[in-house]
Parts: structure tokens; sequence; C-alpha cells
């Protein structure tokens, strides 16, 4: 693209995920305007309220790269806004505000359930929720989150694995069962995962699966010892425990209902034992065999995934998630970022998908850096063949700030973020922390107004 071009071009990218961060410096690079959009007060999404809380090298080197992209004079952050229908503006109010173009980058906002009986049981919950409410980000750092003595998960991924760190080693419950439909040659978790809570696996429970699942593993072909070993690497250098509390894994067995007591508590999960048959085209699909049992249990966590953000106002395919263009007329590496209406059978010109917004809850942050960047090259794309009506980047962001001023609310700037992470990291060293965060949006508020009369712009 050239920059004569793309001087003259404004785009709006909802979201400051890490696909959003890295699409807005990759639009910037080619000299577009960019005006980030945040549901958040802080930049990061998932990166910032998503990886462990103790992760502090990992979510400070990613962090050190987002103040990078932020610093661009062509990038303008405004926080603490919700975009969507019902929102602070919707997709359309950019649109018609002069945004040559719109990537969203939301990543999947909205949580995924079975529908199964009983998920509104007190002591049901989603893991999104518990991972925001001990990453602290408002509101659910706000929220209560009973958890009881024993746990059923249901997910053997790296969610799961993250929860069950949380339990295992913070809160010390004494007894962990993660359920999966499949068998131990499909486990979704890395060994480093496990090594967080290897040393209380409990060992003997994990044979006798194996043991089970053997004459079925067998007759599919899969290598019993290489599943085994593999879950068993991350034993040998596991940390060192600090709780007694055991953590299982039960294999091949499918939740069914959720029960509770005449008060609404969680008493147990029914599973029904599965069997596996291959697919075409290769792995297996679980079957159920109609045999039945009962896992006691007082709290339930589905780590099954996420769901795309409904009120954002795009149109969603059959799996209910954001359709996308099947003949894109700007692909990258063959994929589609493009927004598509399936009832019109048209695209939804100048509106792209990019990250978790495109293929939800797909891969880790390299995987939403790549797909951001690869997001905002298809705009760009785009942008070459749009005919500009006059109006320069500097109107279209004046006219937003306008009608951000029109909002019963803050909106947070670059500046009132960087103020932000001052005061934070002021307060970690002196309560001698790793990190520091505001539990809620008021308090994020209220110190960055104080700060405002304290620290230079």
């Amino acid at each position: 693209m050239t920059q004569e071009v793309s001087e003259n071009k404004a785009v709006a990218v909802i979201g400051a995920g890490p696909a959003g961060l890295y699409a807005a410096g990759e639009l910037a690079a080619n000299g577009v305007s960019v005006a980030v959009l945040n549901r958040d007060i802080k930049p990061g999404g998932l990166a910032e309220y998503g990886i462990y809380p103790t992760k502090h090298k990992m979510k400070e080197g990613l962090r050190r790269q987002f103040r990078k992209v932020l610093a661009s004079p062509l990038i303008h952050y405004f926080g603490n806004l919700t975009v969507g229908t019902g929102g602070d503006l919707s997709l359309d109010d950019l649109q018609a505000l002069g945004f040559d173009a719109l990537l969203v980058t939301v990543g999947a906002q909205g949580t995924k359930w079975l529908g199964l009986p009983g998920e509104d049981l007190q002591g049901v919950y989603h893991a999104k929720d518990l991972v925001y409410h001990y990453n602290r980000l408002p509101p659910f750092s706000q929220r209560e989150y009973p958890i009881g003595e024993r746990v059923v998960l249901i997910g053997v991924g790296n969610v799961m694995m993250d929860i069950t760190h949380w339990i295992i080693r913070d809160l010390k419950v004494p007894e962990v069962t993660a359920i999966a439909r499949r068998g131990p040659a499909e486990v979704k978790f890395t060994k480093k995962e496990m090594e967080n809570v290897g040393a209380n696996l409990d060992v003997e429970a994990l044979q006798a699966e194996l043991r089970r699942a053997t004459p079925l593993m067998e007759s599919l072909g899969q290598d019993v010892q290489a599943a085994a070993d593999f879950i068993l690497s991350g034993v040998e250098g596991a940390l060192e425990p600090v709780s007694e509390g055991r953590f299982r894994l039960q294999f091949l067995v499918s939740p069914r209902r959720i029960l509770g007591d005449s008060e609404g508590k969680v008493t147990g999960l029914e599973v029904e034992e599965t069997t596996l048959e291959p697919r075409k085209g290769g792995g297996t699909r679980a079957v159920g065999t109609g045999v039945t049992r009962v896992l006691e249990a007082d709290t339930v966590i589905f780590c099954i995934g996420d769901r795309v953000d409904q009120t954002l106002g795009l149109p969603l395919d059959k799996w209910q998630e954001f359709a996308k263009n099947p003949e894109p007329h700007f692909s990258i590496e063959d994929l589609s970022y493009e927004a598509y209406d399936p009832e019109k059978g048209s695209w939804v010109e100048g509106v792209f998908l990019a990250g978790w917004a495109r293929e939800a809850s797909s891969g880790l942050v390299g995987t939403a850096r790549k797909d951001g960047t690869n997001g905002a090259r298809a705009v760009l794309e785009y942008l070459e063949t749009v005919i500009s009506d006059g109006e320069m980047p500097q109107e279209v962001l004046t006219a937003l700030k306008a009608r951000l001023q029109e909002l019963d609310k803050p909106i947070i700037t670059k500046d009132d973020w960087q103020r932000l992470e001052q005061v934070e990291a002021s307060k970690a060293e002196e309560l001698g922390l790793e990190e520091f965060k505001f539990a809620s949006n008021q308090e994020m508020l209220e110190a960055i107004e104080q700060s405002r009369h304290q620290l230079p712009t």
C-alpha cells in the first residue's frame, strides 16, 4: 500500500487484546491512522487477564511489546468503551463517523455451555469467569465464587490446567477431578502446564484409567505407553506441592446432568461412559454407551472453550461464530478475514475479523499475533480499493472524540492508561509485590483522576 494512500485512511480496531494490538501496529506501520476501542480500561485482553497471575515474566514481556505498539502517534486508544448493539457505539455508528474500515478483534467474550440440566445450580461456573476473577478483571474480581472440597472440571485442555493450578495450589482444595469424553491419547494440555500440578497427580488412579482404556485404545491403533509417558512427563519436573490435594483424570465419560440438593447447591455430576469410533479424515468421536454413574461433587467447572459475543451485531454462521466470507476478496494465506451475512449471501463490506473473533478459542498469543497481523494485511489490501470521500483521518478522529464526549462515562486515553500503569507499579513497590492491580474499575478511574493532578502528562 502506498504511503500517500494510507495517510488518508482511518481504521477502527475493536478490541485491544494481542490480535487487536498487533493489527493496530501493522496498520500504523503502513501509515494508517488507527483508533483502538477497548471494553476494558487496560489494553492487553487475555494477555493481561488470561495468563496465570504468577507468570510475571511472560506478562511483562508482552506488556513491553504492547507499550511499543501503542507508542505510535498514529494509534489512538479509547478504553472503558463498549461496542455493539446496546453498547456505547455500534458498528454502524463507527462506519457513519467515517472510518474506512473496521477490524473486529474482540475475542471470544461469551461463555460456552452444554445446556445440561442443573447448570443453574450454586457451585456451577465457567472457567473463563474464574480466570478473570483471579486475574482481577472487573467486575469478575469483585464477585464471590465459592469453591467446595470436591471439584469436577469438564475438559482436559490448558484452561483446565490453569483452573487446577489455582484450586490446588492457591485454594488447596482436597479433591479435583477432570473428565474427558475421549481417551488418554487425546488430552489437550501441555507438559509445562501439567508441571504446575504434577506433584498432586494421583498416579495410581491414572494407571487404573489407563488399564481401563487400554483395550479400546489398542483397537484404534493408539499408543497406550506414549499417552502414559506424555501425561507423566509433567510429574518428574513438577513444582513442589504446597497442599495434599489429589488431582485425578477420568477418561471416556461425558457429562449428562448436574445434581443438586433442596437448597439448589451442587451435590454431584452424572456422567455417561463413552466409547470411541474412528472419524473420517482421522481422529475419533465419542459415543455414549448408556451406562451412567455419579461423581460426587460440590463444584462443577466448565473448561470447554468460549463463544463470540453475539451482542456485537455481526451475523453468525451455523456454528454460532461470526460468519466469514466463503469467497473472500482479500484472503491472506487462503483464509477469509471478511465478515459475512449468510442471509444476504454477501460480505459486510468494510468489516473484517481477526484473532478469536475470526476463530474462537484458537491458539495462544503467538497465534493471535499472526492472525491480527494478517487481518491488518487484508484491511490494507481493501483500503487500496477505497475511494476517499475527502474526509481526512483527523476529521474522523475528531468526530469520534466528540461523540465520546456525549457519553455519561469516562473514556480512557493512552495518557490515562500510562498514568494507571505508573500508579500500580508504585503500589506494587510500596507493598513489596511483583504486581499490583486495582480490583474495580472505580478504583482505577479514581487513581487515574488523582494522578492527573500529580504526574506530568
